[in-house]
Protein backbone atom coordinates (compact mmCIF):
# COMPACT_ATOMS: atom_id res chain seq x y z
CA UNK A 1 0.00 0.00 0.00
CA UNK A 2 1.46 3.47 -1.30
CA UNK A 3 2.37 5.52 2.04
CA UNK A 4 -0.02 8.00 3.00
CA UNK A 5 0.38 11.97 2.01
CA UNK A 6 1.21 13.41 5.26
CA UNK A 7 2.22 16.87 5.93
CA UNK A 8 4.25 17.69 9.41
CA UNK A 9 3.46 20.26 11.29
CA UNK A 10 4.28 21.99 14.62
CA UNK A 11 2.78 25.05 16.50
CA UNK A 12 3.59 28.24 15.47
CA UNK A 13 2.38 30.84 17.92
CA UNK A 14 1.80 34.71 17.20
CA UNK A 15 3.54 37.43 16.42
CA UNK A 16 0.74 39.88 17.71
CA UNK A 17 -1.80 40.00 20.58
CA UNK A 18 -4.74 38.37 18.95
CA UNK A 19 -7.76 40.32 18.13
CA UNK A 20 -10.48 37.82 19.50
CA UNK A 21 -14.28 37.84 19.04
CA UNK A 22 -15.37 37.73 22.57
CA UNK A 23 -14.57 39.30 26.13
CA UNK A 24 -16.47 39.55 29.14
CA UNK A 25 -17.19 42.41 31.26
CA UNK A 26 -17.06 41.92 34.92
CA UNK A 27 -18.50 44.08 37.36
CA UNK A 28 -16.66 43.37 40.42
CA UNK A 29 -18.20 46.45 42.68
CA UNK A 30 -20.97 44.32 43.34
CA UNK A 31 -19.17 40.85 43.59
CA UNK A 32 -19.90 38.55 46.62
CA UNK A 33 -17.00 36.96 46.14
CA UNK A 34 -18.22 33.33 46.12
CA UNK A 35 -16.48 30.97 47.34
CA UNK A 36 -17.05 28.99 44.35
CA UNK A 37 -16.91 31.49 41.29
CA UNK A 38 -18.20 30.41 38.66
CA UNK A 39 -15.29 31.98 36.48
CA UNK A 40 -12.87 29.58 37.89
CA UNK A 41 -14.88 26.68 36.71
CA UNK A 42 -14.47 28.35 33.19
CA UNK A 43 -14.12 25.20 30.87
CA UNK A 44 -11.54 26.93 28.88
CA UNK A 45 -9.33 27.77 32.21
CA UNK A 46 -9.41 31.41 31.04
CA UNK A 47 -9.44 32.07 34.79
CA UNK A 48 -6.53 30.98 35.76
CA UNK A 49 -4.85 32.31 32.67
CA UNK A 50 -6.41 35.89 33.53
CA UNK A 51 -4.06 35.83 36.83
CA UNK A 52 -1.29 35.03 34.76
CA UNK A 53 -2.02 37.52 32.11
CA UNK A 54 -2.85 40.58 34.62
CA UNK A 55 0.57 40.97 35.72
CA UNK A 56 1.47 42.11 32.22
CA UNK A 57 -0.72 44.35 31.48
CA UNK A 58 0.40 44.92 27.97
CA UNK A 59 -0.83 41.35 27.18
CA UNK A 60 -4.06 42.02 29.50
CA UNK A 61 -6.15 43.32 26.26
CA UNK A 62 -4.99 40.38 24.31
CA UNK A 63 -6.06 37.98 26.99
CA UNK A 64 -9.29 39.87 28.01
CA UNK A 65 -10.49 38.85 24.38
CA UNK A 66 -9.77 35.30 24.40
CA UNK A 67 -13.30 34.24 25.71
CA UNK A 68 -14.36 31.20 23.78
CA UNK A 69 -18.09 32.00 23.76
CA UNK A 70 -19.56 29.59 25.84
CA UNK A 71 -21.62 31.96 28.20
CA UNK A 72 -21.33 29.10 31.36
CA UNK A 73 -20.26 32.03 33.50
CA UNK A 74 -22.34 34.53 32.81
CA UNK A 75 -24.97 32.15 32.77
CA UNK A 76 -24.23 30.54 36.08
CA UNK A 77 -23.26 34.11 38.07
CA UNK A 78 -25.60 34.09 41.28
CA UNK A 79 -25.35 38.08 41.20
CA UNK A 80 -25.43 38.58 37.28
CA UNK A 81 -22.36 40.45 36.69
CA UNK A 82 -21.35 39.01 34.31
CA UNK A 83 -21.65 40.31 30.64
CA UNK A 84 -20.65 39.12 27.13
CA UNK A 85 -19.05 41.51 24.90
CA UNK A 86 -17.89 41.75 21.10
CA UNK A 87 -14.31 43.48 20.55
CA UNK A 88 -14.88 46.69 18.60
CA UNK A 89 -11.60 45.77 16.64
CA UNK A 90 -12.46 42.87 16.08
CA UNK A 91 -15.63 43.85 13.86
CA UNK A 92 -13.11 46.14 11.86
CA UNK A 93 -11.15 43.40 10.34
CA UNK A 94 -11.66 41.87 7.15
CA UNK A 95 -13.31 43.55 3.99
CA UNK A 96 -17.53 42.24 3.81
CA UNK A 97 -16.42 38.64 2.04
CA UNK A 98 -13.60 38.06 4.35
CA UNK A 99 -15.79 38.52 7.33
CA UNK A 100 -13.50 38.32 11.32
CA UNK A 101 -14.99 35.27 11.81
CA UNK A 102 -12.99 34.12 8.62
CA UNK A 103 -9.92 36.15 9.29
CA UNK A 104 -10.06 34.61 12.99
CA UNK A 105 -10.46 30.91 12.37
CA UNK A 106 -7.68 31.04 9.56
CA UNK A 107 -5.21 32.59 12.24
CA UNK A 108 -6.18 29.60 14.82
CA UNK A 109 -5.46 27.24 12.05
CA UNK A 110 -2.43 29.03 10.93
CA UNK A 111 -0.88 28.74 14.26
CA UNK A 112 -2.24 25.25 15.69
CA UNK A 113 -2.67 23.32 12.61
CA UNK A 114 -6.16 21.97 13.88
CA UNK A 115 -9.46 21.56 13.04
CA UNK A 116 -11.38 24.43 14.36
CA UNK A 117 -14.28 24.16 16.93
CA UNK A 118 -16.18 27.07 18.16
CA UNK A 119 -17.31 27.08 21.51
CA UNK A 120 -20.12 29.09 21.21
CA UNK A 121 -21.30 26.72 18.30
CA UNK A 122 -22.79 28.52 14.87
CA UNK A 123 -24.43 31.53 15.15
CA UNK A 124 -25.26 32.63 11.87
CA UNK A 125 -27.49 32.81 9.22
CA UNK A 126 -28.39 29.04 7.69
CA UNK A 127 -28.23 30.76 3.85
CA UNK A 128 -26.35 33.85 2.36
CA UNK A 129 -24.52 35.10 -0.46
CA UNK A 130 -22.07 33.03 -2.45
CA UNK A 131 -20.39 29.49 -1.07
CA UNK A 132 -23.41 30.18 2.23
CA UNK A 133 -26.07 29.04 -0.19
CA UNK A 134 -24.42 26.01 -0.81
CA UNK A 135 -24.47 22.67 1.84
CA UNK A 136 -22.83 19.61 1.36
CA UNK A 137 -24.69 16.08 2.00
CA UNK A 138 -23.08 14.54 5.04
CA UNK A 139 -25.31 11.72 5.08
CA UNK A 140 -22.05 9.25 5.17
CA UNK A 141 -20.71 10.39 8.31
CA UNK A 142 -21.74 7.06 10.31
CA UNK A 143 -19.99 4.88 8.55
CA UNK A 144 -17.14 3.61 11.00
CA UNK A 145 -14.83 2.81 8.22
CA UNK A 146 -14.60 6.85 6.60
CA UNK A 147 -14.84 8.90 9.52
CA UNK A 148 -12.32 11.48 7.78
CA UNK A 149 -9.02 11.20 8.93
CA UNK A 150 -9.33 8.64 11.49
CA UNK A 151 -10.92 6.11 9.19
CA UNK A 152 -9.48 2.99 8.64
CA UNK A 153 -9.88 3.47 5.01
CA UNK A 154 -7.56 5.48 2.62
CA UNK A 155 -9.09 9.00 1.10
CA UNK A 156 -7.09 10.02 -1.25
CA UNK A 157 -6.60 13.96 -2.04
CA UNK A 158 -4.68 13.99 -4.54
CA UNK A 159 -5.62 15.03 -8.53
CA UNK A 160 -3.97 14.91 -12.01
CA UNK A 161 -3.32 18.51 -14.22
CA UNK A 162 -3.62 18.12 -17.65
CA UNK A 163 -5.26 16.67 -20.22
CA UNK A 164 -6.92 13.12 -20.71
CA UNK A 165 -7.26 11.19 -23.68
CA UNK A 166 -10.95 10.41 -24.27
CA UNK A 167 -10.47 6.89 -25.09
CA UNK A 168 -7.42 4.31 -24.62
CA UNK A 169 -6.81 1.77 -27.93
CA UNK A 170 -5.04 -1.41 -27.64
CA UNK A 171 -2.96 -3.56 -30.67
CA UNK A 172 -2.04 -6.77 -29.55
CA UNK A 173 -3.04 -6.33 -26.30
CA UNK A 174 -0.17 -3.06 -25.56
CA UNK A 175 -1.57 0.27 -24.70
CA UNK A 176 -1.33 2.25 -28.68
CA UNK A 177 -2.34 5.67 -27.28
CA UNK A 178 -0.05 8.01 -26.46
CA UNK A 179 -0.54 9.70 -23.30
CA UNK A 180 -0.14 12.93 -22.67
CA UNK A 181 2.19 14.47 -19.55
CA UNK A 182 0.03 15.03 -16.12
CA UNK A 183 1.17 17.08 -13.14
CA UNK A 184 -0.33 14.77 -10.35
CA UNK A 185 -0.48 17.00 -7.17
CA UNK A 186 -1.04 15.27 -3.42
CA UNK A 187 -3.39 18.16 -2.48
CA UNK A 188 -5.61 20.22 -4.85
CA UNK A 189 -4.30 23.43 -4.03
CA UNK A 190 -1.77 25.41 -5.97
CA UNK A 191 -0.94 28.52 -4.67
CA UNK A 192 -1.97 31.93 -7.07
CA UNK A 193 0.03 34.87 -7.30
CA UNK A 194 -1.02 37.69 -4.83
CA UNK A 195 -2.46 40.73 -6.14
CA UNK A 196 -0.50 43.24 -6.96
CA UNK A 197 -1.27 45.71 -3.79
CA UNK A 198 -0.35 42.82 -1.58
CA UNK A 199 2.58 41.84 -2.84
CA UNK A 200 5.96 41.17 -0.44
CA UNK A 201 8.70 40.39 -1.64
CA UNK A 202 10.45 38.80 1.04
CA UNK A 203 7.27 36.07 1.39
CA UNK A 204 8.32 34.21 -2.60
CA UNK A 205 10.98 31.98 -0.78
CA UNK A 206 9.09 31.34 1.76
CA UNK A 207 6.10 30.23 -0.46
CA UNK A 208 8.09 28.29 -2.33
CA UNK A 209 9.62 26.61 1.04
CA UNK A 210 5.83 25.54 1.94
CA UNK A 211 5.37 24.27 -1.29
CA UNK A 212 7.85 22.28 -1.54
CA UNK A 213 6.92 20.93 2.39
CA UNK A 214 3.27 20.37 0.88
CA UNK A 215 3.61 19.24 -2.19
CA UNK A 216 2.53 21.88 -4.42
CA UNK A 217 3.00 24.49 -6.59
CA UNK A 218 3.62 28.11 -6.46
CA UNK A 219 2.81 30.51 -9.58
CA UNK A 220 5.28 33.03 -10.03
CA UNK A 221 5.34 35.70 -12.71
CA UNK A 222 7.81 34.88 -15.40
CA UNK A 223 9.07 38.87 -15.60
CA UNK A 224 9.10 39.58 -12.20
CA UNK A 225 10.88 37.06 -10.60
CA UNK A 226 13.98 37.57 -9.09
CA UNK A 227 15.29 34.21 -7.20
CA UNK A 228 18.29 33.35 -6.57
CA UNK A 229 19.83 30.55 -8.84
CA UNK A 230 19.88 28.31 -5.79
CA UNK A 231 16.44 28.87 -5.37
CA UNK A 232 15.30 28.53 -8.53
CA UNK A 233 17.30 25.05 -9.15
CA UNK A 234 16.24 23.98 -5.59
CA UNK A 235 12.27 24.66 -5.97
CA UNK A 236 12.24 24.46 -9.95
CA UNK A 237 9.29 21.32 -9.45
CA UNK A 238 7.68 23.77 -7.49
CA UNK A 239 7.19 27.06 -9.56
CA UNK A 240 4.43 27.42 -12.28
CA UNK A 241 5.94 30.35 -14.32
CA UNK A 242 3.49 32.59 -15.33
CA UNK A 243 3.99 34.11 -18.48
CA UNK A 244 1.71 37.46 -19.96
CA UNK A 245 -0.06 38.02 -23.41
CA UNK A 246 3.34 40.31 -24.67
CA UNK A 247 5.96 37.93 -22.05
CA UNK A 248 8.82 36.05 -24.19
CA UNK A 249 8.58 32.05 -22.89
CA UNK A 250 11.54 31.38 -20.28
CA UNK A 251 14.53 29.93 -21.88
CA UNK A 252 14.45 26.45 -23.33
CA UNK A 253 16.91 25.24 -20.23
CA UNK A 254 14.71 26.26 -17.54
CA UNK A 255 11.52 25.09 -19.92
CA UNK A 256 12.79 21.79 -19.64
CA UNK A 257 13.64 21.41 -16.13
CA UNK A 258 9.48 23.01 -15.62
CA UNK A 259 6.10 20.36 -15.37
CA UNK A 260 3.67 23.47 -15.44
CA UNK A 261 3.54 26.60 -16.90
CA UNK A 262 0.92 28.77 -17.18
CA UNK A 263 -0.03 31.46 -19.86
CA UNK A 264 -2.32 34.64 -20.06
CA UNK A 265 -4.97 33.86 -21.97
CA UNK A 266 -4.79 35.91 -25.92
CA UNK A 267 -5.97 35.24 -29.56
CA UNK A 268 -2.54 33.58 -30.01
CA UNK A 269 -2.69 31.39 -27.14
CA UNK A 270 -2.54 28.15 -29.18
CA UNK A 271 0.54 29.10 -31.15
CA UNK A 272 2.03 30.02 -28.18
CA UNK A 273 1.06 26.87 -26.45
CA UNK A 274 2.73 24.71 -29.57
CA UNK A 275 6.27 26.55 -29.29
CA UNK A 276 6.39 25.98 -25.88
CA UNK A 277 5.22 22.25 -26.13
CA UNK A 278 8.21 21.97 -28.95
CA UNK A 279 10.60 22.73 -26.62
CA UNK A 280 9.49 20.37 -23.97
CA UNK A 281 6.36 17.89 -24.76
CA UNK A 282 6.27 16.35 -21.16
CA UNK A 283 5.60 19.99 -20.08
CA UNK A 284 1.63 20.58 -19.24
CA UNK A 285 0.69 24.38 -19.89
CA UNK A 286 -2.52 25.99 -18.52
CA UNK A 287 -4.42 29.03 -19.41
CA UNK A 288 -5.27 32.18 -17.32
CA UNK A 289 -8.89 33.03 -18.33
CA UNK A 290 -10.00 36.02 -16.14
CA UNK A 291 -13.63 35.73 -15.46
CA UNK A 292 -15.33 38.83 -16.67
CA UNK A 293 -18.57 39.71 -18.85
CA UNK A 294 -17.18 36.66 -21.19
CA UNK A 295 -14.96 34.55 -19.07
CA UNK A 296 -17.15 32.04 -18.93
CA UNK A 297 -18.05 31.74 -22.30
CA UNK A 298 -13.89 32.18 -23.31
CA UNK A 299 -12.80 28.82 -20.82
CA UNK A 300 -15.64 26.85 -23.01
CA UNK A 301 -14.40 27.93 -26.13
CA UNK A 302 -10.78 27.12 -24.82
CA UNK A 303 -11.83 23.46 -23.72
CA UNK A 304 -13.40 22.59 -27.11
CA UNK A 305 -9.88 23.34 -28.53
CA UNK A 306 -7.61 19.80 -28.31
CA UNK A 307 -4.63 21.72 -28.24
CA UNK A 308 -5.82 23.43 -24.52
CA UNK A 309 -4.97 20.86 -21.65
CA UNK A 310 -5.53 22.92 -18.42
CA UNK A 311 -7.82 25.78 -17.91
CA UNK A 312 -7.38 28.29 -14.60
CA UNK A 313 -10.30 30.37 -14.62
CA UNK A 314 -9.91 33.56 -11.98
CA UNK A 315 -12.05 35.89 -10.09
CA UNK A 316 -11.34 38.49 -7.93
CA UNK A 317 -10.37 37.59 -4.08
CA UNK A 318 -13.95 38.28 -3.28
CA UNK A 319 -14.61 35.21 -5.70
CA UNK A 320 -16.74 37.94 -7.77
CA UNK A 321 -17.01 38.27 -11.93
CA UNK A 322 -14.78 41.47 -12.78
CA UNK A 323 -16.02 44.25 -14.88
CA UNK A 324 -19.82 43.78 -15.19
CA UNK A 325 -22.55 45.80 -12.88
CA UNK A 326 -24.33 42.53 -11.35
CA UNK A 327 -21.44 40.14 -10.77
CA UNK A 328 -21.92 36.06 -10.92
CA UNK A 329 -20.08 34.19 -8.18
CA UNK A 330 -17.27 31.94 -8.40
CA UNK A 331 -19.13 28.80 -8.08
CA UNK A 332 -21.99 29.45 -10.32
CA UNK A 333 -19.62 30.60 -13.31
CA UNK A 334 -17.51 27.19 -12.19
CA UNK A 335 -20.90 25.35 -12.44
CA UNK A 336 -21.82 26.97 -15.79
CA UNK A 337 -18.59 26.19 -17.36
CA UNK A 338 -18.53 22.74 -16.01
CA UNK A 339 -22.17 21.34 -17.12
CA UNK A 340 -21.61 23.29 -20.56
CA UNK A 341 -18.39 20.74 -21.27
CA UNK A 342 -20.41 18.06 -19.82
CA UNK A 343 -23.32 18.56 -22.35
CA UNK A 344 -20.47 18.60 -25.22
CA UNK A 345 -19.02 15.44 -23.92
CA UNK A 346 -15.42 16.81 -22.89
CA UNK A 347 -15.02 17.28 -19.64
CA UNK A 348 -12.47 14.36 -18.37
CA UNK A 349 -10.65 15.52 -21.24
CA UNK A 350 -9.59 19.32 -19.92
CA UNK A 351 -8.70 20.30 -16.49
CA UNK A 352 -9.66 23.09 -14.86
CA UNK A 353 -8.63 24.87 -11.81
CA UNK A 354 -10.30 27.60 -9.96
CA UNK A 355 -9.52 30.69 -8.33
CA UNK A 356 -10.56 33.79 -6.47
CA UNK A 357 -13.37 33.69 -3.68
CA UNK A 358 -11.73 30.00 -1.91
CA UNK A 359 -11.30 31.52 1.85
CA UNK A 360 -11.99 28.59 3.92
CA UNK A 361 -11.45 24.91 3.32
CA UNK A 362 -15.02 24.21 3.17
CA UNK A 363 -14.94 26.56 0.19
CA UNK A 364 -12.47 24.30 -1.40
CA UNK A 365 -14.64 21.27 -1.17
CA UNK A 366 -17.70 22.95 -2.56
CA UNK A 367 -15.66 24.46 -5.58
CA UNK A 368 -14.55 20.68 -6.21
CA UNK A 369 -18.44 20.20 -6.35
CA UNK A 370 -19.33 22.85 -8.49
CA UNK A 371 -16.83 21.17 -11.29
CA UNK A 372 -13.66 22.68 -10.60
CA UNK A 373 -10.67 19.70 -10.55
CA UNK A 374 -8.49 21.97 -7.89
CA UNK A 375 -8.17 25.61 -6.92
CA UNK A 376 -5.66 27.71 -6.24
CA UNK A 377 -5.49 30.26 -3.01
CA UNK A 378 -4.00 33.70 -2.07
CA UNK A 379 -5.38 35.49 0.98
CA UNK A 380 -5.97 32.92 2.42
CA UNK A 381 -1.81 32.46 3.07
CA UNK A 382 -1.52 36.29 3.27
CA UNK A 383 -4.06 36.26 6.93
CA UNK A 384 -2.39 33.11 7.98
CA UNK A 385 0.55 35.44 8.17
CA UNK A 386 -1.85 37.72 10.62
CA UNK A 387 -2.69 40.04 7.80
CA UNK A 388 -6.51 41.83 9.33
CA UNK A 389 -7.00 43.19 5.75
CA UNK A 390 -7.00 46.45 7.05
CA UNK A 391 -5.98 48.27 3.21
CA UNK A 392 -2.84 49.98 4.68
CA UNK A 393 -0.10 48.17 2.49
CA UNK A 394 -2.60 48.46 -0.52
CA UNK A 395 -2.59 52.19 0.01
CA UNK A 396 0.53 52.56 0.67
CA UNK A 397 1.34 52.85 4.20
CA UNK A 398 3.30 50.49 6.32
CA UNK A 399 1.71 47.06 7.20
CA UNK A 400 0.63 47.08 10.41
CA UNK A 401 1.64 42.98 11.20
CA UNK A 402 5.06 43.96 9.76
CA UNK A 403 4.87 41.02 7.25
CA UNK A 404 8.18 42.64 5.33
CA UNK A 405 9.67 41.58 8.52
CA UNK A 406 8.51 38.17 9.09
CA UNK A 407 11.18 35.09 9.66
CA UNK A 408 11.69 32.19 7.53
CA UNK A 409 10.53 29.70 10.34
CA UNK A 410 7.42 31.79 11.05
CA UNK A 411 6.00 31.86 7.69
CA UNK A 412 6.97 28.90 6.35
CA UNK A 413 5.52 26.98 9.27
CA UNK A 414 2.41 28.58 9.59
CA UNK A 415 1.70 28.49 5.58
CA UNK A 416 2.27 24.74 5.98
CA UNK A 417 -0.24 24.44 8.72
CA UNK A 418 -2.91 25.96 6.92
CA UNK A 419 -2.15 23.97 3.84
CA UNK A 420 -1.94 21.02 6.30
CA UNK A 421 -5.56 21.34 8.31
CA UNK A 422 -7.54 22.66 5.23
CA UNK A 423 -6.09 18.70 3.84
CA UNK A 424 -7.71 17.40 6.66
CA UNK A 425 -10.80 19.15 6.56
CA UNK A 426 -10.88 18.25 2.95
CA UNK A 427 -10.84 14.41 4.48
CA UNK A 428 -12.97 15.30 7.02
CA UNK A 429 -15.84 16.49 4.77
CA UNK A 430 -14.99 13.64 2.10
CA UNK A 431 -15.53 10.88 4.61
CA UNK A 432 -18.90 12.06 6.04
CA UNK A 433 -20.00 12.01 2.49
CA UNK A 434 -19.07 9.03 1.49
CA UNK A 435 -16.23 9.43 -0.69
CA UNK A 436 -13.05 8.47 -1.25
CA UNK A 437 -11.21 10.30 -4.06
CA UNK A 438 -11.01 13.80 -4.75
CA UNK A 439 -11.06 12.75 -8.50
CA UNK A 440 -14.84 11.76 -8.20
CA UNK A 441 -15.64 14.36 -6.04
CA UNK A 442 -15.14 16.82 -9.05
CA UNK A 443 -19.25 17.95 -10.40
CA UNK A 444 -20.37 15.59 -7.87
CA UNK A 445 -23.75 18.17 -7.37
CA UNK A 446 -25.92 14.75 -6.05
CA UNK A 447 -23.86 15.48 -2.81
CA UNK A 448 -24.70 18.79 -2.28
CA UNK A 449 -27.79 21.19 -1.97
CA UNK A 450 -27.56 24.52 -3.49
CA UNK A 451 -30.65 27.33 -2.02
CA UNK A 452 -31.54 28.39 -5.36
CA UNK A 453 -32.19 24.85 -6.34
CA UNK A 454 -34.65 24.01 -3.01
CA UNK A 455 -36.07 27.78 -3.31
CA UNK A 456 -37.27 26.98 -7.03
CA UNK A 457 -38.35 23.35 -5.89
CA UNK A 458 -40.68 24.93 -2.68
CA UNK A 459 -42.43 28.00 -4.19
CA UNK A 460 -41.48 28.48 -7.64
CA UNK A 461 -44.60 27.11 -8.35
CA UNK A 462 -46.73 29.71 -6.00
CA UNK A 463 -44.34 32.76 -7.32
CA UNK A 464 -42.58 32.49 -10.04
CA UNK A 465 -38.72 32.60 -10.56
CA UNK A 466 -37.11 34.69 -8.25
CA UNK A 467 -36.00 38.43 -10.18
CA UNK A 468 -32.78 39.45 -9.31
CA UNK A 469 -32.18 43.19 -8.21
Amino acid sequence: MPKKYHIDTSKIPPRLPKTGKFGIVDWREDCARCHNCVKKSCVYDRYRQEMQFIKDLNEFSAMFFECMGCFSCVQKCTKGLLALTVNPEYERMGNGYYTPDIILTTWNQAETAGIPVSGAGYRGKFTGAGFDSMWTDMSEIVRPTRDGIHGREYISTSVDIGRKPKLLSFENDRLATVLPPLVDLPVPIIIDRFPEEYRFPNLLPMLLAAAAKTGTLVIVDWDEHGLPGDLEDKYLSNIVFHIGKDAPPPPPEILRKTRLVELADDAEVEQRIKEIKAVNPDLVVAVRVELDARGEDRAIELARNPVVEVIHIVSDINGNQTGVGNPRFIKDMTRHIHTSLVRDGIRDEVTIIAGGGIALAEHMAKEIICGADAVTIDMPLLIGLECRLCGSCRDGFECPAKIDSITARYGVGRMTNLIAVWHDQLIEVMGAMGMREARRLRGETGRALFFEDIEEETFGRLFGKRISA
